[in-house]
């Protein structure tokens, strides 16, 4: 089944739980981390698809990375009396006082991609989030499966410090590998999500490894650090995808075009259709007054070069990313 085919599913499963009220009346207000990454631009332009699709008027405010503009731009849902507010959190802690306020208001909290760290999760309604754990596990359990026995040093392209999908990932890989006393993460470093900071990185990483030559895989956090840490290895004489495999997450479409190209081995899909699912789950809970799960899981899947990379290029590069 196509990408697309699946969202439409994924959309029409989660229309018809939802009932037949409707939802125009319904504004929320969308408080989202920024647009360090192509997975977050497509997030962000899938999130407006399924709000216009639905009669939603979606306030987004974007925060540039920041928490401080994130909990503002909450305060400010707060006070304009929103139906409801999605936060994609920049960062796992620190959300207490401004999450309590949205619920001493009466309005609902959806946590869209990330979760946080809290005593009390009364504070937020649902969180729709993939299992970052499980995707960073996938990444590993694939590496250890390709490079069969043979030693392998890695080199780690951490997401955003302090971050959910940056500590999952993280733990969810070392499961992966932890069976594989061949493979050692030799050196991690933040690239923060960014295409441009996953290349510098990786231009040191490069460097202090005999100019990569002791670099056996690269594992990234995000699609994005690995495109900017492809064009690293690229200037430094060597091939990636062959001399340093490359295995990271989200699914953008520049991945599936580095390994259709043979630059890229690996990516664990990441769907940027978090908001279909909260929009739904808000509207049941609307209609019933009785609460969704605490968690709705998105599906993760494992791509690689023989999933006609090219094909899935095509499917996806029209979906704002």
């Amino acid at each position: 089944m196509s990408f697309m085919k699946r969202i439409l599913l994924a959309s029409t499963v989660a229309v018809s739980f939802a009932g037949a009220a409707s939802a125009a009346d319904l504004t929320v207000g969308f408080s989202q981390i920024g647009s360090e990454s192509g997975w977050r631009a497509a997030e962000t332009s899938v999130s407006k698809i399924e709000a216009k699709k639905r009669g939603i008027d979606l306030k987004i405010a974007d925060a540039q990375q920041k928490q401080e503009n994130q909990i503002k731009a909450i305060r400010s849902f707060v006070a304009q009396g929103v139906d409801a507010i999605f936060v994609a959190p920049v960062v796992a802690t620190g959300w207490d006082t401004v999450l309590t306020e949205a619920k001493e208001a009466k309005i609902p909290v959806i946590l869209l991609d990330r979760t946080i760290e809290t005593a009390n999760d009364d504070i937020y309604l649902t969180a729709v989030t993939s299992d970052t754990v499980h995707e960073g596990k996938v990444a590993g359990d694939w590496l250890a499966k390709t490079v069969a026995g043979k030693p392998c040093n890695v080199v780690e392209l951490q997401g955003t410090v302090g971050s959910s999908p940056a500590i999952n990932r993280k733990k969810g890989f070392e499961q992966g590998i932890a069976s594989a006393s061949n493979i050692k993460i030799t050196r991690s470093q933040t690239g923060d999500f960014t295409r441009a900071k996953g290349k510098e990185v990786m231009e040191g990483f490069l460097k202090a490894e005999n100019g990569g030559k002791n670099i056996c895989a690269l594992y990234a956090h995000n699609d994005d650090m690995a495109v900017g840490a492809i064009q690293a290895i690229k200037e430094a004489g060597l091939k990636p995808g062959k001399d340093i495999l490359v295995v990271s997450v989200d699914a953008v479409p520049d991945i599936f075009k580095a390994m259709s190209e043979g630059e890229a081995n690996a990516t664990v899909e990441l769907t940027p259709n978090m908001a279909g699912p909260a929009f739904d789950a808000l509207k049941a809970y609307k209609e019933s007054g009785k609460a969704p799960p605490k968690w709705i899981q998105t599906e993760s899947k494992l791509y690689t070069q023989a999933d006609d990379p090219k094909k899935v290029y095509e499917e996806k590069k029209g979906l704002g990313y």
